[in-house]
């Protein structure tokens, strides 16, 4: 028997991506996954809506 490389689950989330977004209000960052592109997010300080369609890709995790 040997000893999983990975936690449980690995294989369904290793291909995500971060992206991270800056509030249009107020400026506070935002980071979100690929997989919750599509999901309405708003922000933690203020509570305005955040369009991560809008932002730029400056990296990936």
């Amino acid at each position: 028997m040997s000893t999983p490389q990975h936690c449980p689950g690995y294989e369904t989330f290793k291909n995500l991506k971060s992206f991270v977004c800056k509030c249009p209000e107020c400026g506070e960052s935002k980071e979100i996954f690929s997989d919750e592109f599509n999901k309405d997010h708003v922000c933690a300080k203020c509570g305005e809506p955040i369009d991560f369609s809008q932002c730029t890709l400056d990296g990936g995790a």
